[in-house]
């Protein structure tokens, strides 16, 4: 099973880089942005989420709240969102299973039997519907940021 256009999300409950349990219905209501990435402290996804991070205003006016979603620990985490001042959820899917669930998983991701989170990104609109569904092959590919706050602005 993977997340489609106008399904219902695939639901979770994951932990929190601050140790808290935080399930997709704790966004409903909201716009909700999935941002998968593969692996805290890399250069891509700091980039990324650093990009993110320098235009949640732009996120915020679209009504949306962002959460990153990676299989490192709570912890580490934490970490990278301390250092890198992410002032959005960070949650950690060490299972893997919500990576899967939603299509955007690596089982070999550089070197066969390593696991890791497809870059990937998906919107949610306040019922729990997927609006918008974008996952990369390529973990040195980006979403486009503006197609991102754009469909961001059209969901519900």
């Amino acid at each position: 099973m993977s997340a489609e256009i106008g399904k219902p999300a695939p639901d979770f409950t994951l932990v929190s880089s601050d140790l808290k349990r935080k399930s997709l219905k704790d966004y409903r209501g909201s716009k909700t942005l999935l941002l998968f990435f593969p692996g805290a402290f890399t250069s891509v996804c700091t980039k990324e989420l650093c990009t993110v991070r320098d235009s949640l205003s732009k996120f915020n006016n679209v009504g949306a709240k962002v959460v990153g979603i990676s299989v490192d620990a709570p912890f580490s985490l934490a970490q990278f969102g301390k250092e890198n001042n992410l002032a959005f959820d960070l949650l950690s899917d060490a299972t893997r299973e919500v990576s899967r669930k939603y299509g955007a998983l690596h089982e070999n991701f550089v070197v066969e039997g390593l696991f890791a989170s497809k870059r990937a990104a998906f919107i949610i609109d306040g019922s729990g519907i997927v609006r918008y569904r974008w996952v990369s092959e390529d973990p040195k590919i980006e979403p486009n940021y503006d197609e991102l706050i754009k469909e961001l602005g059209k969901a519900a």
